[in-house]
């Protein structure tokens, strides 16, 4: 369980590294506009400096992820497990808050918190075992 935990957090970390490139490189692209249904290139222009800065939170949470799942593969299981669950326990509840932030969000904020979610269950299994 372990390496699935491991598993699922990488995937959560490159989904939010892939989201740091939509907020934070390529927010008044036509493309991302349409994915955060941003209406306009001056709606895009006026929340630019918001976007990139969220974009950067994105890229934090998945480095401290992607950290630790390189420190539980090196033995050093406590700290690399403890960055896991920070960055993908952070994820899960950023999630949250999309959701309860707007119901309309329902599919980005599971893109967002499930595989998260699953790596912070699964890890947890298979470290109490």
């Amino acid at each position: 369980m372990v390496v699935a935990g491991l598993v699922f957090a990488a995937i959560a970390a490159l989904i939010h590294v892939y989201i740091f490139v939509l907020e934070s490189l390529t927010w008044t692209s036509a493309r991302t506009r349409r994915t955060f249904g941003v209406r306009s290139l001056e709606e895009a222009q006026v929340t630019k400096a918001l976007a990139f800065n969220q974009g950067f939170y994105n890229l934090f949470l998945a480095v401290s992820a992607l950290l630790g799942i390189v420190l539980v593969t090196a033995g050093a299981t406590t700290v690399g497990a403890t960055l896991v669950f920070a960055g993908t326990g952070s994820m899960v509840a950023a999630g949250l808050v999309l959701i309860l932030s707007n119901r309309r969000m329902v599919r980005p904020a599971a893109i967002q918190a499930v595989p998260p979610l699953i790596a912070v269950i699964a890890l947890a299994i298979g470290l109490a075992a």
